[in-house]
Protein backbone atom coordinates (compact mmCIF):
# COMPACT_ATOMS: atom_id res chain seq x y z
CA UNK A 1 0.00 0.00 0.00
CA UNK A 2 1.76 3.15 -1.21
CA UNK A 3 1.66 6.68 0.12
CA UNK A 4 -0.70 8.88 -1.87
CA UNK A 5 0.91 12.18 -2.85
CA UNK A 6 -0.88 15.09 -4.48
CA UNK A 7 0.80 18.46 -4.86
CA UNK A 8 1.44 19.84 -1.41
CA UNK A 9 -0.75 17.30 0.41
CA UNK A 10 0.02 13.77 1.58
CA UNK A 11 -2.76 11.40 2.59
CA UNK A 12 -1.95 8.37 4.71
CA UNK A 13 -2.84 4.81 3.67
CA UNK A 14 -4.97 2.65 5.93
CA UNK A 15 -4.55 -1.07 6.61
CA UNK A 16 -7.24 -3.15 4.97
CA UNK A 17 -7.57 -5.55 7.89
CA UNK A 18 -7.28 -5.25 11.67
CA UNK A 19 -6.87 -1.52 11.35
CA UNK A 20 -8.43 1.37 13.19
CA UNK A 21 -12.15 2.00 13.44
CA UNK A 22 -13.36 4.41 10.78
CA UNK A 23 -16.02 6.89 11.85
CA UNK A 24 -19.03 8.07 9.88
CA UNK A 25 -19.68 11.39 11.63
CA UNK A 26 -17.77 13.48 9.08
CA UNK A 27 -16.42 13.36 5.58
CA UNK A 28 -13.10 15.20 5.31
CA UNK A 29 -11.42 16.09 2.03
CA UNK A 30 -8.36 18.18 1.26
CA UNK A 31 -6.50 19.64 -1.70
CA UNK A 32 -3.92 22.32 -2.41
CA UNK A 33 -5.79 25.60 -2.56
CA UNK A 34 -7.03 26.37 -6.05
CA UNK A 35 -6.51 22.96 -7.66
CA UNK A 36 -10.05 21.62 -7.02
CA UNK A 37 -8.86 18.00 -6.96
CA UNK A 38 -10.14 16.82 -3.61
CA UNK A 39 -8.89 13.74 -1.81
CA UNK A 40 -10.67 12.03 1.04
CA UNK A 41 -8.91 11.94 4.41
CA UNK A 42 -9.94 8.95 6.57
CA UNK A 43 -11.73 9.90 9.79
CA UNK A 44 -10.83 7.54 12.62
CA UNK A 45 -12.14 6.84 16.08
CA UNK A 46 -10.62 8.17 19.28
CA UNK A 47 -12.15 7.68 22.73
CA UNK A 48 -12.36 10.74 24.99
CA UNK A 49 -13.50 11.80 28.47
CA UNK A 50 -13.09 9.67 31.59
CA UNK A 51 -16.44 10.66 33.11
CA UNK A 52 -18.57 9.55 30.19
CA UNK A 53 -16.38 7.96 27.51
CA UNK A 54 -17.47 8.90 24.01
CA UNK A 55 -16.31 8.20 20.49
CA UNK A 56 -14.91 11.29 18.79
CA UNK A 57 -13.15 11.52 15.41
CA UNK A 58 -9.73 12.52 14.16
CA UNK A 59 -8.25 12.97 10.70
CA UNK A 60 -4.67 13.79 9.77
CA UNK A 61 -2.57 14.53 6.73
CA UNK A 62 0.68 16.29 5.83
CA UNK A 63 0.75 19.67 4.13
CA UNK A 64 3.01 22.35 2.72
CA UNK A 65 1.95 25.69 1.35
CA UNK A 66 -1.72 26.65 1.26
CA UNK A 67 -4.35 23.91 1.43
CA UNK A 68 -8.13 23.82 1.60
CA UNK A 69 -10.14 21.45 3.79
CA UNK A 70 -13.80 20.55 3.46
CA UNK A 71 -15.69 19.03 6.38
CA UNK A 72 -19.14 17.58 5.77
CA UNK A 73 -21.44 16.55 8.62
CA UNK A 74 -23.00 13.16 8.05
CA UNK A 75 -25.46 13.11 10.94
CA UNK A 76 -28.19 15.05 9.16
CA UNK A 77 -27.77 18.20 11.24
CA UNK A 78 -27.33 21.51 9.48
CA UNK A 79 -24.39 23.89 9.48
CA UNK A 80 -24.66 27.64 9.98
CA UNK A 81 -22.09 30.35 10.72
CA UNK A 82 -23.33 30.48 14.32
CA UNK A 83 -22.93 26.81 15.28
CA UNK A 84 -19.31 26.14 14.29
CA UNK A 85 -16.26 26.72 16.47
CA UNK A 86 -12.67 26.04 15.38
CA UNK A 87 -10.15 25.92 18.20
CA UNK A 88 -7.65 27.01 19.33
CA UNK A 89 -9.42 30.31 18.75
CA UNK A 90 -6.05 32.06 18.86
CA UNK A 91 -5.28 30.57 15.42
CA UNK A 92 -8.08 32.66 13.90
CA UNK A 93 -9.00 29.95 11.39
CA UNK A 94 -11.92 31.19 9.36
CA UNK A 95 -14.35 29.08 7.35
CA UNK A 96 -17.01 29.32 4.69
CA UNK A 97 -20.35 27.52 4.76
CA UNK A 98 -20.55 25.65 1.43
CA UNK A 99 -23.99 24.13 1.92
CA UNK A 100 -26.25 23.12 4.79
CA UNK A 101 -23.89 20.32 5.85
CA UNK A 102 -20.41 21.44 4.71
CA UNK A 103 -17.80 24.00 5.67
CA UNK A 104 -14.52 24.85 3.97
CA UNK A 105 -11.44 26.25 5.69
CA UNK A 106 -8.04 27.29 4.45
CA UNK A 107 -4.69 26.59 6.09
CA UNK A 108 -1.40 28.26 5.26
CA UNK A 109 0.52 26.50 8.03
CA UNK A 110 0.35 23.13 9.76
CA UNK A 111 -2.17 23.25 12.61
CA UNK A 112 -3.70 20.94 15.23
CA UNK A 113 -7.36 21.92 15.51
CA UNK A 114 -10.68 20.98 17.06
CA UNK A 115 -13.71 21.55 14.85
CA UNK A 116 -16.93 21.61 16.88
CA UNK A 117 -20.56 21.83 15.82
CA UNK A 118 -23.42 22.77 18.14
CA UNK A 119 -20.96 23.10 21.06
CA UNK A 120 -20.51 19.31 21.07
CA UNK A 121 -17.01 18.67 22.45
CA UNK A 122 -17.52 14.93 22.88
CA UNK A 123 -18.17 14.17 19.20
CA UNK A 124 -15.97 16.79 17.58
CA UNK A 125 -13.48 16.41 14.75
CA UNK A 126 -9.78 16.66 15.68
CA UNK A 127 -8.04 17.87 12.53
CA UNK A 128 -4.27 17.31 12.45
CA UNK A 129 -2.52 19.04 9.57
CA UNK A 130 1.09 17.95 10.05
CA UNK A 131 4.15 19.51 8.46
CA UNK A 132 5.28 17.61 5.39
CA UNK A 133 7.29 14.52 6.21
CA UNK A 134 10.76 15.14 4.81
CA UNK A 135 14.20 13.60 4.70
CA UNK A 136 15.23 14.79 8.12
CA UNK A 137 12.41 12.69 9.61
CA UNK A 138 12.97 9.55 7.53
CA UNK A 139 15.56 6.78 7.72
CA UNK A 140 18.65 6.90 5.55
CA UNK A 141 18.40 5.52 2.06
CA UNK A 142 17.56 2.93 0.84
CA UNK A 143 14.93 2.84 3.60
CA UNK A 144 13.04 5.91 2.42
CA UNK A 145 9.46 6.73 3.28
CA UNK A 146 7.99 4.76 0.36
CA UNK A 147 9.91 1.58 1.18
CA UNK A 148 7.58 -1.26 2.17
CA UNK A 149 8.47 -4.22 4.37
CA UNK A 150 8.04 -7.60 2.61
CA UNK A 151 5.35 -8.52 5.13
CA UNK A 152 3.29 -5.92 6.96
CA UNK A 153 3.48 -8.04 10.12
CA UNK A 154 7.29 -7.98 10.10
CA UNK A 155 9.49 -5.63 12.07
CA UNK A 156 12.57 -4.97 9.95
CA UNK A 157 15.85 -4.45 11.81
CA UNK A 158 19.13 -3.51 10.16
CA UNK A 159 22.38 -3.67 12.13
CA UNK A 160 20.47 -2.67 15.30
CA UNK A 161 20.35 0.85 13.85
CA UNK A 162 16.93 0.84 12.22
CA UNK A 163 13.58 -0.58 13.28
CA UNK A 164 11.13 -0.03 10.44
CA UNK A 165 7.34 -0.41 10.57
CA UNK A 166 5.76 -0.26 7.13
CA UNK A 167 2.09 0.46 6.44
CA UNK A 168 -0.06 -2.17 8.10
CA UNK A 169 -0.83 -3.51 11.56
CA UNK A 170 2.10 -4.64 13.73
CA UNK A 171 1.40 -6.74 16.79
CA UNK A 172 4.59 -8.17 18.35
CA UNK A 173 3.02 -11.36 19.63
CA UNK A 174 6.30 -12.95 20.68
CA UNK A 175 7.57 -10.06 22.79
CA UNK A 176 6.99 -10.11 26.59
CA UNK A 177 4.13 -7.80 27.44
CA UNK A 178 3.92 -6.54 23.89
CA UNK A 179 6.96 -4.31 24.45
CA UNK A 180 9.62 -3.25 21.97
CA UNK A 181 12.96 -2.34 23.54
CA UNK A 182 15.07 0.08 21.55
CA UNK A 183 18.88 0.02 21.75
CA UNK A 184 21.29 2.94 21.57
CA UNK A 185 22.11 4.62 18.26
CA UNK A 186 18.85 3.42 16.71
CA UNK A 187 16.09 5.01 14.64
CA UNK A 188 12.55 3.67 14.95
CA UNK A 189 10.50 4.67 11.93
CA UNK A 190 6.72 4.35 11.79
CA UNK A 191 5.74 4.93 8.19
CA UNK A 192 2.45 6.67 7.36
CA UNK A 193 -0.21 4.00 7.67
CA UNK A 194 1.74 1.94 10.23
CA UNK A 195 -0.25 0.90 13.29
CA UNK A 196 1.86 -0.52 16.11
CA UNK A 197 0.09 -2.25 18.98
CA UNK A 198 3.00 -2.13 21.42
CA UNK A 199 4.80 -0.02 23.99
CA UNK A 200 8.14 1.45 22.88
CA UNK A 201 10.79 1.35 25.63
CA UNK A 202 14.05 3.30 25.67
CA UNK A 203 15.99 2.24 28.76
CA UNK A 204 19.68 2.91 29.52
CA UNK A 205 20.14 4.02 25.92
CA UNK A 206 21.32 7.08 24.03
CA UNK A 207 21.01 8.64 20.60
CA UNK A 208 17.56 7.25 19.82
CA UNK A 209 14.95 8.61 17.36
CA UNK A 210 11.32 7.54 17.16
CA UNK A 211 9.89 9.30 14.13
CA UNK A 212 7.27 9.06 11.41
CA UNK A 213 3.53 9.41 10.98
CA UNK A 214 2.41 6.05 12.33
CA UNK A 215 0.09 5.33 15.26
CA UNK A 216 0.65 3.56 18.56
CA UNK A 217 -2.71 1.91 19.10
CA UNK A 218 -3.95 1.16 22.66
CA UNK A 219 -0.52 0.33 24.14
CA UNK A 220 0.01 -0.28 27.85
CA UNK A 221 1.92 2.99 27.75
CA UNK A 222 2.97 4.81 24.64
CA UNK A 223 6.68 5.55 25.01
CA UNK A 224 8.95 5.06 28.01
CA UNK A 225 12.27 6.93 28.27
CA UNK A 226 14.25 5.92 31.36
CA UNK A 227 17.91 6.44 32.30
CA UNK A 228 18.57 7.61 28.75
CA UNK A 229 19.84 10.65 26.88
CA UNK A 230 19.66 12.27 23.47
CA UNK A 231 16.17 11.08 22.53
CA UNK A 232 13.87 12.50 19.85
CA UNK A 233 10.19 11.59 19.45
CA UNK A 234 8.66 13.31 16.44
CA UNK A 235 5.37 12.98 14.57
CA UNK A 236 3.52 10.02 16.12
CA UNK A 237 -0.08 9.72 17.22
CA UNK A 238 -0.76 7.71 20.40
CA UNK A 239 -4.28 6.35 20.57
CA UNK A 240 -5.85 5.64 23.97
CA UNK A 241 -2.98 4.16 25.99
CA UNK A 242 -3.80 2.30 29.18
CA UNK A 243 -1.46 4.63 31.10
CA UNK A 244 0.80 7.57 30.17
CA UNK A 245 1.43 8.66 26.59
CA UNK A 246 5.09 9.46 27.37
CA UNK A 247 6.71 8.37 30.62
CA UNK A 248 10.17 9.78 31.36
CA UNK A 249 12.45 8.94 34.27
CA UNK A 250 15.97 10.22 35.05
CA UNK A 251 16.69 11.09 31.42
CA UNK A 252 18.25 14.09 29.73
CA UNK A 253 18.31 15.84 26.37
CA UNK A 254 14.83 14.73 25.33
CA UNK A 255 12.77 16.36 22.56
CA UNK A 256 9.06 15.61 22.06
CA UNK A 257 7.65 17.19 18.92
CA UNK A 258 4.49 16.93 16.77
CA UNK A 259 3.05 14.36 19.14
CA UNK A 260 -0.73 13.83 19.22
CA UNK A 261 -2.53 11.80 21.86
CA UNK A 262 -5.96 10.81 23.19
CA UNK A 263 -6.89 9.06 26.44
CA UNK A 264 -10.09 8.25 28.33
CA UNK A 265 -9.11 6.17 31.38
CA UNK A 266 -7.79 6.79 34.89
CA UNK A 267 -4.05 7.51 35.13
CA UNK A 268 -3.83 8.28 31.42
CA UNK A 269 -1.67 11.38 31.73
CA UNK A 270 -0.14 12.85 28.61
CA UNK A 271 3.55 13.51 29.33
CA UNK A 272 4.87 12.65 32.81
CA UNK A 273 8.55 13.34 33.52
CA UNK A 274 10.35 12.43 36.75
CA UNK A 275 13.87 13.66 37.53
CA UNK A 276 14.52 14.64 33.92
CA UNK A 277 16.57 17.52 32.57
CA UNK A 278 17.03 19.51 29.38
CA UNK A 279 13.65 18.62 27.90
CA UNK A 280 11.96 20.34 24.96
CA UNK A 281 8.25 19.84 24.27
CA UNK A 282 6.88 21.64 21.21
CA UNK A 283 3.95 21.55 18.80
CA UNK A 284 2.04 18.81 20.59
CA UNK A 285 -1.71 18.16 20.95
CA UNK A 286 -2.75 16.19 24.04
CA UNK A 287 -6.37 15.41 24.89
CA UNK A 288 -6.16 13.46 28.12
CA UNK A 289 -8.33 12.20 30.97
CA UNK A 290 -5.66 12.96 33.55
CA UNK A 291 -2.87 15.56 33.74
CA UNK A 292 -1.71 16.88 30.39
CA UNK A 293 1.95 17.56 31.30
CA UNK A 294 3.29 16.66 34.75
CA UNK A 295 6.79 17.48 36.01
CA UNK A 296 7.95 15.67 39.15
CA UNK A 297 11.09 14.93 41.11
CA UNK A 298 11.79 11.54 42.71
CA UNK A 299 9.19 8.85 42.23
CA UNK A 300 9.59 5.08 42.18
CA UNK A 301 13.14 4.40 40.91
CA UNK A 302 14.17 7.88 39.73
CA UNK A 303 16.30 10.38 41.64
CA UNK A 304 18.24 13.59 41.26
CA UNK A 305 15.84 16.50 40.79
CA UNK A 306 14.58 18.13 37.59
CA UNK A 307 15.63 21.15 35.55
CA UNK A 308 15.58 22.92 32.21
CA UNK A 309 12.19 22.41 30.57
CA UNK A 310 11.14 24.33 27.47
CA UNK A 311 7.45 23.90 26.52
CA UNK A 312 6.10 25.81 23.53
CA UNK A 313 3.16 25.74 21.16
CA UNK A 314 1.47 22.96 23.08
CA UNK A 315 -2.30 22.51 22.79
CA UNK A 316 -3.71 20.83 25.89
CA UNK A 317 -7.22 19.55 26.57
CA UNK A 318 -7.79 17.79 29.87
CA UNK A 319 -11.28 16.36 30.19
CA UNK A 320 -10.28 15.62 33.79
CA UNK A 321 -7.32 16.93 35.88
CA UNK A 322 -4.64 19.58 35.32
CA UNK A 323 -3.27 20.72 31.98
CA UNK A 324 -0.03 21.45 33.87
CA UNK A 325 0.93 19.89 37.20
CA UNK A 326 4.28 20.62 38.84
CA UNK A 327 6.01 19.20 41.87
CA UNK A 328 3.82 16.58 43.57
CA UNK A 329 6.49 13.93 44.12
CA UNK A 330 10.03 14.14 45.52
CA UNK A 331 12.67 12.57 47.77
CA UNK A 332 11.43 12.90 51.32
CA UNK A 333 14.32 10.77 52.65
CA UNK A 334 16.93 13.30 51.54
CA UNK A 335 17.73 15.85 54.27
CA UNK A 336 17.33 18.88 52.02
CA UNK A 337 14.99 17.45 49.40
CA UNK A 338 15.28 17.79 45.63
CA UNK A 339 15.01 20.85 43.39
CA UNK A 340 12.71 21.29 40.41
CA UNK A 341 13.78 24.40 38.52
CA UNK A 342 14.08 26.32 35.27
CA UNK A 343 10.75 25.65 33.61
CA UNK A 344 9.46 27.87 30.81
CA UNK A 345 6.10 27.37 29.15
CA UNK A 346 5.09 29.86 26.46
CA UNK A 347 2.85 30.40 23.44
CA UNK A 348 0.46 27.58 24.40
CA UNK A 349 -3.29 26.99 24.19
CA UNK A 350 -5.43 25.23 26.77
CA UNK A 351 -8.77 24.28 25.27
CA UNK A 352 -10.50 22.85 28.35
CA UNK A 353 -9.84 21.93 31.98
CA UNK A 354 -11.95 20.46 34.75
CA UNK A 355 -9.95 20.36 37.99
CA UNK A 356 -8.96 22.63 40.89
CA UNK A 357 -6.57 24.78 38.81
CA UNK A 358 -5.29 25.01 35.25
CA UNK A 359 -1.66 25.89 36.03
CA UNK A 360 -1.07 23.88 39.18
CA UNK A 361 1.78 23.69 41.69
CA UNK A 362 1.58 21.01 44.38
CA UNK A 363 4.85 21.06 46.28
CA UNK A 364 5.33 18.02 48.54
CA UNK A 365 8.04 15.57 49.67
CA UNK A 366 10.61 18.26 50.63
CA UNK A 367 10.67 19.64 47.10
CA UNK A 368 11.87 23.12 46.26
CA UNK A 369 10.28 24.55 43.11
CA UNK A 370 11.89 27.66 41.69
CA UNK A 371 12.46 29.74 38.55
CA UNK A 372 9.31 28.91 36.60
CA UNK A 373 7.74 31.15 33.97
CA UNK A 374 4.42 30.95 32.13
CA UNK A 375 4.27 33.41 29.24
CA UNK A 376 1.49 33.95 26.69
CA UNK A 377 -0.85 31.15 27.76
CA UNK A 378 -4.34 31.22 26.25
CA UNK A 379 -7.06 29.43 28.23
CA UNK A 380 -10.45 28.91 26.57
CA UNK A 381 -12.94 26.82 28.53
CA UNK A 382 -13.06 25.48 32.08
CA UNK A 383 -15.50 23.82 34.43
CA UNK A 384 -15.43 25.39 37.91
CA UNK A 385 -11.66 25.83 37.92
CA UNK A 386 -9.04 28.39 39.01
CA UNK A 387 -6.53 29.65 36.47
CA UNK A 388 -3.61 29.35 38.91
CA UNK A 389 -3.20 27.19 42.00
CA UNK A 390 -0.15 26.97 44.22
CA UNK A 391 0.26 25.06 47.49
CA UNK A 392 2.98 23.58 49.66
CA UNK A 393 1.29 20.33 50.60
CA UNK A 394 1.46 17.23 52.73
CA UNK A 395 -1.07 14.59 51.73
CA UNK A 396 -0.93 11.02 52.98
CA UNK A 397 -1.90 9.62 49.59
CA UNK A 398 0.92 11.13 47.56
CA UNK A 399 3.44 12.66 50.00
CA UNK A 400 5.41 11.41 52.98
CA UNK A 401 6.56 14.91 53.98
CA UNK A 402 5.57 18.50 53.24
CA UNK A 403 7.30 20.43 50.49
CA UNK A 404 9.98 22.99 51.34
CA UNK A 405 9.53 26.07 49.15
CA UNK A 406 7.97 27.58 46.01
CA UNK A 407 9.74 30.73 44.87
CA UNK A 408 10.58 32.93 41.88
CA UNK A 409 7.53 32.11 39.80
CA UNK A 410 6.22 34.41 37.05
CA UNK A 411 2.88 34.33 35.24
CA UNK A 412 2.67 36.88 32.45
CA UNK A 413 0.29 37.42 29.54
CA UNK A 414 -2.27 34.85 30.64
CA UNK A 415 -5.54 35.22 28.73
CA UNK A 416 -8.83 33.58 29.69
CA UNK A 417 -11.64 33.87 27.14
CA UNK A 418 -14.27 31.46 28.47
CA UNK A 419 -17.27 31.65 30.79
CA UNK A 420 -16.17 33.81 33.72
CA UNK A 421 -18.90 32.33 35.92
CA UNK A 422 -16.89 29.09 35.93
CA UNK A 423 -13.78 30.80 37.35
CA UNK A 424 -12.71 30.06 40.91
CA UNK A 425 -10.26 32.46 42.58
CA UNK A 426 -6.58 31.72 42.13
CA UNK A 427 -5.11 30.34 45.34
CA UNK A 428 -1.72 30.48 47.07
CA UNK A 429 -0.93 28.78 50.38
CA UNK A 430 2.21 27.64 52.17
CA UNK A 431 2.37 24.88 54.76
CA UNK A 432 3.93 26.50 57.82
CA UNK A 433 6.39 29.25 58.72
CA UNK A 434 9.33 27.20 57.43
CA UNK A 435 7.68 25.95 54.26
CA UNK A 436 6.47 28.95 52.35
CA UNK A 437 5.62 30.52 49.01
CA UNK A 438 7.60 33.59 48.00
CA UNK A 439 8.27 35.96 45.12
CA UNK A 440 5.37 35.24 42.78
CA UNK A 441 4.56 37.77 40.05
CA UNK A 442 1.27 38.02 38.16
CA UNK A 443 1.53 40.33 35.16
CA UNK A 444 -1.14 41.06 32.57
CA UNK A 445 -3.60 38.36 33.60
CA UNK A 446 -6.77 39.08 31.61
CA UNK A 447 -10.25 37.60 32.02
CA UNK A 448 -12.21 38.31 28.83
CA UNK A 449 -10.03 41.33 28.23
CA UNK A 450 -10.24 42.76 31.76
CA UNK A 451 -7.32 42.69 34.22
CA UNK A 452 -7.55 40.24 37.09
CA UNK A 453 -7.53 42.07 40.41
CA UNK A 454 -7.05 41.19 44.05
CA UNK A 455 -10.59 39.90 44.59
CA UNK A 456 -9.85 37.16 42.04
CA UNK A 457 -6.88 35.93 44.08
CA UNK A 458 -6.94 34.08 47.37
CA UNK A 459 -3.78 34.57 49.41
CA UNK A 460 -3.60 32.01 52.20
CA UNK A 461 -1.17 31.57 55.07
CA UNK A 462 2.62 31.47 54.82
CA UNK A 463 2.89 33.41 51.55
CA UNK A 464 5.65 36.01 51.47
CA UNK A 465 4.90 37.89 48.29
CA UNK A 466 2.40 37.74 45.43
CA UNK A 467 2.75 40.83 43.25
CA UNK A 468 0.05 41.86 40.79
CA UNK A 469 1.28 44.00 37.93
CA UNK A 470 -0.71 45.64 35.09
Amino acid sequence: MNLTVMGQVQIYPLPEKEGLVQMNDYNVSVCPTGCNQWQTVPTLRCDVDLRRPQQASFAEFDMQGEVSVRIKRLNGKTVSPSNVVIRPKSKNIGYTVIDDSTIELHLSNPEYLSVEFDNDRLHNLHLFANPMLNEQHSPDEPYAINWTAPNAQDVFVRDARLIYFGPGVHRPKDLPGGDIRIPSNCTVYLAPGAIVKARLIIDHAENVRIVGRGILDHPLRGIEITYSKNVLVDGLTVLNPQHYTVFGGQSENVTLRHLKSFSCKSWTDGIDLMCCSNVKIEDVFLRTSDDGIALYNHRWWFWGGSKDFDISRATLWTDVAHPINIGSHGDDRCKTGEILEKVRMYDCDILYARTNSVLNFSCGDKNTIRHVMFDNIRIEDIDSTALIGMKVVFGAKYNRAPGNLITDICFQHIYFTGDASQLRPCFFEGYDSQRRIGNVTLSNILVNGKPMDEKDIGIGRFVNSVTIQP
